[in-house]
């Protein structure tokens, strides 16, 4: 593989790397606001921001963190055949699928870009009680699908690799 590709490969995996550690501690954060709405309903005293800003931190937890699952192989796969299957079969099985992925995420990537342009430019709000604006949301969400495009093009590039007998390290 040209020098190039070797780079992005290493880049992007280090990128994700370090986006999806950060992400794993998101958990904790909507843990924390979730206990913060238990305890204030408690005393009669309900806030209105807390559900929303869970979902919000969940949403921002799972997109940011889907680049990593998919780079350390922590996604759910059917596997009757797979793990019977040689190095060479399951890189030109992965292959495929990442072409796949690939044309999906940019379709997904296409309309996170429209939606979030979008609540720019119109200051969407959500439909609720607290309102709050959807373009922070929607900037980290198109983000987590840029992440994951990048990631299954580096898993794609180590698939040709390996298929060529030249795995990348």
């Amino acid at each position: 593989m040209p020098d190039f590709i070797k780079s992005y490969v290493r880049f992007v995996d280090a990128f994700n790397r370090r986006v999806g550690i950060f992400a794993m501690y998101l958990i904790f954060a909507m843990f924390a606001i979730l206990l913060y709405s238990s305890v204030s309903k408690a005393f009669h005293l309900p806030a209105n921001w807390t559900l929303e800003s869970a979902q919000f931190t969940m949403a921002a937890y799972y997109m940011l963190g889907g680049a990593f699952a998919m780079q350390t192989g922590d996604h759910v796969r059917m596997d009757l055949f797979y793990s019977q299957w040689s190095v060479r079969r399951r890189a030109a099985f992965d292959a495929v699928t990442a072409i796949a992925l690939i044309v999906f995420l940019g379709f997904m990537l296409f309309g996170g870009i429209t939606s979030t342009t979008y609540a720019i430019q119109f200051k969407e709000k959500s439909f609720t009680a607290w309102a709050p604006y959807m373009a922070p949301i929607k900037i980290v969400m198109t983000f987590g699908v840029l992440m994951m495009l990048a990631q299954a093009t580096s898993s794609l590039f180590k698939d040709i690799a390996e298929l060529r007998g030249r795995p990348i390290e």
